[in-house]
């Protein structure tokens, strides 16, 4: 059964510009090729870089960041090989690794294959857990050693929740990082609650160490048109406009039926409709991050 496309239909709402860059998307091959591993928070889809790479061509992208699922743990394969499609020019890789089993080899092969960053991953719907933000503290050091040995960035995943308990961690990694999905603060609760303020505090302090994907909307948003992550946007826009960068998130996942990649990037021109502003975060930043 053919699953229903929300962009049919749907024309992108303005010209990407010149280098536009979907930082953040996954790409899930045939499973008897690529095994699944054992944090299968959703059923993995079979979506192929070819599936993808026809909307991306269809909006303008020029460079690409993949970003590895949690459904394939470390096993990095599906993800690299993927990579191996496209120009080493206009691609980039964000892997998981098993930082004590990973050889410097490996590492050095997956640099000059385009890898720049390394996923701290934890389930956007976890439930608030006492010790878990203290427990995730050895590991992101010695990933921290590793990113800051390779000129990495460590790219986290983590429930709003576990974002401020780690918060006073962040402040002091000495590592560039990225946060997805703004966080993942809930949307209901509006721009001025404590942790959304901390982490525009964070991405605000002039290191210029912190970055926010604007990303995965649909996972924290409840109003119609996802209109409640609009003053998100926009108090990020306002503040912080230089450490942004804009991902796909395709294939959505459990979200497939009811959003499309370019309804997505068309939200972007409504939270900045400034062609400067978009060139600056879909093309100029993302080049700065991974090294374009």
């Amino acid at each position: 059964m053919r699953l229903r496309d929300p962009d049919a239909g749907i024309e992108p709402a303005y010209a990407a510009p010149a280098h536009a860059c979907d930082a953040h998307f996954h790409v899930f091959g045939p499973q008897e090729h690529y095994p699944y591993g054992t944090d299968l928070r959703y059923k993995p889809p079979y979506r192929p870089l070819e599936s993808y790479i026809g909307p991306a061509r269809r909006i303008g992208f020029e460079r690409f960041v993949f970003v590895q699922p949690s459904a394939y743990g470390f096993d990095n394969s599906c993800m690299l090989d993927a990579m191996r499609q496209l120009d080493p020019s206009m691609r980039r890789g964000i892997v998981d690794v098993d930082e004590t089993s990973v050889s410097n080899g490996q590492l050095a092969e997956w640099h000059e294959l385009g890898v720049r960053g390394v996923r701290v991953n934890v389930s956007p719907v976890r439930q608030p857990e006492a010790g878990l933000a203290t427990s995730m503290l050895p590991r992101i050091a010695l990933l921290s050693a590793l990113a800051r040995e390779l000129g990495w960035h460590l790219d986290f995943l983590a429930p709003g929740w576990l974002v401020r308990e780690l918060m006073p961690t962040l402040r002091e990694l000495p590592v560039a990082f990225s946060i997805a999905h703004f966080g993942l603060f809930p949307a209901k609760d509006g721009v001025s609650q404590r942790g959304f303020r901390e982490l525009l505090s964070l991405a605000g302090d002039g290191s210029r160490r912190c970055w926010i994907k604007l990303t995965g909307i649909y996972r924290f948003s409840t109003a119609s048109g996802f209109a409640d992550v609009k003053p998100f946007a926009q108090a990020l826009i306002a503040a912080v406009p230089n450490q942004l960068i804009w991902g796909s998130d395709f294939p959505h996942l459990s979200f497939e039926e009811r959003v499309g990649t370019i309804q997505l990037y068309n939200q972007l021109g409504e939270w900045a409709p400034d062609p400067a502003m978009r060139k600056l975060i879909l093309a100029d930043n993302p080049a700065r991050l991974f090294g374009f």
